[in-house]
């Protein structure tokens, strides 16, 4: 594994307890009286996906780096791959739970719109990788 590649999969390991104290949040959320999470189904809903996203995203952006070295790819190409799987699994996660802040939105504000961006670069790391290991 390149140093890179090393490099941002600590630093994804680091990050990895956010995701975890996300459950907690969310279960505290379930379990307390009155928290108006359960009274909100677009909220709530959004917030699930916002957390199965950000725990999925970042096993999967782990996984990526094992393989990026191994494509063949330019060394910039990589670095895409590199940062843009990872943003991904910031940005769907943070354009879900930011979308519907308070306990009475009952739509996505404007900040969904980051979620189009994850999903592009998303698309874009995961087309690159596959071709570059094709390519191989």
């Amino acid at each position: 594994m390149s140093p890179e590649s090393r490099r941002t999969a600590g630093i994804l390991l680091v990050a990895f307890p956010t995701v975890i104290y996300g459950g907690i949040s969310l279960l505290s959320l379930l379990i307390k009286p009155g928290s108006g999470y359960m009274d909100n189904p677009v909220r709530q809903n959004l917030w699930r996906a916002g957390h199965a996203h950000a725990g999925v995203l970042l096993v999967l952006s782990l996984v990526a780096l094992r393989y990026v070295d191994e494509a063949q790819l330019s060394e910039p190409l990589n670095g895409s791959v590199r940062s843009a799987i990872p943003s991904a699994a910031i940005l769907l996660p943070l354009a879900f739970f930011l979308s519907v802040p308070w306990p009475g939105s009952t739509q996505p504000n404007g900040l969904i719109y980051p979620a189009f961006i994850g999903a592009a670069l998303l698309a874009a790391g995961l087309i690159t990788l596959g071709i570059g290991l094709l390519r191989r």
